[in-house]
């Protein structure tokens, strides 16, 4: 019994018959295979193989009327045909075609209406050339900006609605904002900015309602204002404070410095 994956047929369902293909005499070369290596099946890895044997071909199969023929053979024809297929009713093709063009074409598809092609654009620009992605629809698409932009571009976004999101900027923000962002009411936003700042900084941070942020502070503030932490709720951070305590007080009575 076959299963579907042993069947070959074409995109329409039908039954392929080498007979009828125009690339049959490829076959006698073994540029082209049944069930292995052809352009009328619908399974894409088996039109890859297809292209793959014979990329001269490639580019008539950018006007094929399957997606997965055109998609696929975006990968192997002639560059300069592919900027008509970032207008493809397919945003696999699209994104085929966006793959293999210089950056600036990817310009156009900052605003495409599938998400997963703008994810991918998302991940591929740099600089000033995200900024009209910092306010997209999506907040995966938001994420990869904030792990993309430049830095000083993080502050636009510090106001996102999506605390993944904010995590990510907390990431890769200046040093002078995260003073800002210690405000945040998501606690792994306040740990991101909290495992950034300095010893000062952190202080201030001390009795976050998140223990997480705590345990950073209680790992190291000063000593002087760690003996404040001495009695917080969470046992961790006391149990953190107490070992930073007592290793200071045994260097100190071994005559170091602590």
């Amino acid at each position: 019994m076959k299963t579907d994956i042993d069947e070959t047929l074409d995109w329409l369902g039908n039954e392929i018959h080498c007979a009828a293909c125009q690339y049959h005499r490829l076959r006698q070369n073994g540029l082209c295979e049944p069930g292995s290596a052809c352009v009328q099946d619908r399974y894409a890895r088996r039109i890859d193989r297809f292209f793959a044997r014979n990329p001269a071909l490639a580019n008539a199969g950018l006007d094929h009327p399957y997606f997965e023929v055109r998609a696929v053979a975006a990968k192997y024809a002639d560059v300069f045909q592919l900027p008509r297929l970032l207008d493809d009713p397919d945003d696999t093709v699209r994104w085929s075609a966006a793959q293999r063009l210089p950056a600036r074409y990817l310009l156009r598809l900052r605003n495409d209406a599938s998400r997963e092609v703008r994810i991918r654009v998302a991940a591929r620009l740099e600089g000033a050339d995200l900024i009209p992605m910092i306010n997209d629809q999506d907040y995966y698409v938001r994420q990869n900006v904030a792990r993309r932009i430049a830095p000083y571009l993080l502050p636009f976004m510090i106001r996102d609605e999506d605390p993944e999101v904010r995590r990510e900027v907390a990431q890769r923000i200046g040093k002078e904002w995260l003073m800002t962002m210690a405000a945040d009411t998501d606690g792994g936003v306040r740990l991101q900015t909290a495992m950034r700042m300095s010893p000062a900084q952190l202080a201030w941070m001390r009795h976050d309602p998140d223990w997480r942020v705590r345990y950073e502070a209680a790992n190291r503030i000063d000593a002087e204002l760690l003996v404040q932490m001495r009695n917080d709720e969470d046992s961790m951070v006391r149990e953190r404070v107490a070992q930073r305590l007592w290793s200071g007080i045994a260097i100190t009575q071994d005559g170091g410095a602590r």
